[in-house]
This record gives structure tokens, C-alpha cells and sequence, in this order.
């Protein structure tokens, strides 16, 4: 996945603003934050959307998820409250074809959110 920005951040050709990586995720700062704690947190394999998923990312698909609650406890949001979204395809929003689980805090959040 040579084009793909995120393939190009877990290869270390980019050099985000990391806050959480291990071996299957790498987490760093949104450049166009909706909140005042706005993370994504990717899987370091390239899986382009939701669509895609199969049982074999069940796993890492977990790891997502885990990371994103250490990433709101190491962050302060945890308590107060944070949101976790994964959009799929055009309509819902996504705009970087690598699976990524965006993580907000620092603010009330609305609903519906859109």
C-alpha cells in the first residue's frame, strides 16, 4: 500500500504525533482535530475499510478498541467521557482508506452526531 498515508506512517516515511503504539497499533494526534483530544488510533496492517474486515482482524480490531481506553485514561477522558468512531466509505465520512478508530475527548459530545 505505497499511496496509502497511514501505510506511509506505521513505515515511519511520516512522522505523525504518536501518543500509543505497539506491535499491531499505532495511535497519534488528528492534524484536523474535532475536539481538544482527538486520536486515531490504526491497525499497523493495512486494512482499507470496515467492509473488509474478516474473522482473522478480530484481534487487532480489539487491540483498536483497547488501545483507544488506555489512550482516554492516559489522557484525562476517560471519566468525564470520550467517543470512539470508525466511519466506512464516503457517505459516513471516511476520507483515508486505512481502517482508523477515531477517539474524542475533552468536550461535551452531541447527539445525534450527524
Amino acid at each position: 500500500m505505497s499511496e496509502c498515508l497511514f501505510c506511509k506512517m506505521v513505515a515511519g516515511e511520516i512522522k505523525p504525533d504518536v501518543v500509543f503504539e505497539d506491535d499491531d497499533v499505532l495511535a497519534f494526534r488528528d492534524v484536523n482535530p474535532q475536539a481538544p483530544m482527538h486520536v486515531l488510533v490504526i491497525p499497523r496492517v493495512h486494512i482499507a475499510t470496515t467492509n473488509d474486515l474478516t474473522p482473522d482482524n478480530a484481534a487487532v480490531l480489539g487491540k483498536l478498541y483497547l488501545a483507544a481506553k488506555q489512550i482516554a485514561a492516559d489522557e484525562g477522558v476517560a471519566e468525564p467521557g470520550y467517543r470512539m468512531v470508525m466511519n466506512c466509505n464516503p457517505e459516513a465520512g471516511q476520507s483515508v482508506y486505512h481502517l482508523h478508530l477515531h477517539v474524542l475527548g475533552g468536550r461535551a459530545m452531541a447527539w445525534p452526531p450527524g
